[in-house]
């Protein structure tokens, strides 16, 4: 596809995003699982499984994120803080594609271990210094999640980090979901000590697709090193909110068959 001028595609992008970035899209996509809650502590917690559990179809993720949260009583955060060696019985027959019993155990161990110190998931991902982007962020909470005695291996998988040259698209969704802030109401503009500069796109198929036809893209790996030459163009067109063209790239993949 011949590369459309600057102007034109930022034109074109902007108004996919004031299509897409409406309420109406929370139903059918993995952040109305968060957007059940108002707890601020619920809504991290509901929203970094649903993240973590979202490959696959939309709807078999929010179904398997609902049967997850079922588990805890639709109280996330009271069950991490209260629940007994007994509650986590039913874990042990939940199961995601590759994600099973032992690595849905260990979340509710970090999980609960860490909201037992803290009063907010913000902390994992800001406890030093955040850079020009996330990655160091990203980092810092792989480190950080994998760091209690035994983990097990397995679980690695399921945590991306750019340290493994991963593009990092679940836990980038997540941070956008936390991060961006404005006044359509599908973000949720709960976390303040990250900009929405530096946040990164996720990537998932169909925004790769679409970047690629826009010529937003032009490394042949998806990775993480292909994910900031995308959040970089995209920057062009926005630099304070880029990662907005989340719902444009999305959007056009997903609905329009772009």
């Amino acid at each position: 596809m011949k590369q459309k001028p600057i102007l034109d595609l930022k034109a074109f992008l902007d108004s996919k995003v004031e299509q897409y970035n409406q309420p109406g899209f929370i139903k059918n996509d993995p952040i109305s699982i968060p957007h059940r809650f108002t707890k601020k502590q619920d809504i991290e917690i509901s929203g970094f499984l649903a993240a973590t559990l979202a490959w696959g179809q939309r709807v078999t993720i929010i179904n398997k994120s609902s049967e997850l949260l079922n588990m805890m009583d639709n109280s996330p955060h009271d069950f991490l803080l209260h629940h007994t060696v007994d509650d986590l019985k039913p874990f042990e027959k939940f199961k995601h594609r590759t994600f099973n019993e032992t690595d849905a155990l260990y979340f509710i161990e970090f999980l609960s271990w860490f909201y037992k110190k803290h009063d907010s998931l913000e902390i994992a991902f800001t406890n030093n210094r955040a850079g020009e982007t996330v990655e160091q962020n990203l980092i810092n909470f792989y480190r950080l999640f994998f760091g209690l005695p035994d983990f097990p291996n397995r679980t690695k998988k399921h945590v991306a980090t750019p340290e493994r040259k991963s593009a990092c698209k679940r836990i980038n969704m997540f941070l956008r979901w936390m991060v961006r802030r404005d006044r359509q109401g599908v973000d949720f503009g709960i976390w303040k000590s990250i900009s929405p500069s530096q946040l990164i796109c996720p990537c998932d198929l169909h925004v790769e697709r679409v970047a690629r036809k826009l010529n937003l893209i032009s490394r042949k790996q998806m990775n993480w090193e292909t994910a900031i030459e995308l959040t970089n163009n995209l920057k062009n067109l926005d630099p304070i909110d880029p990662v907005k063209y989340d719902f444009a790239l999305f959007g056009l993949g997903v609905e329009e068959k772009f």
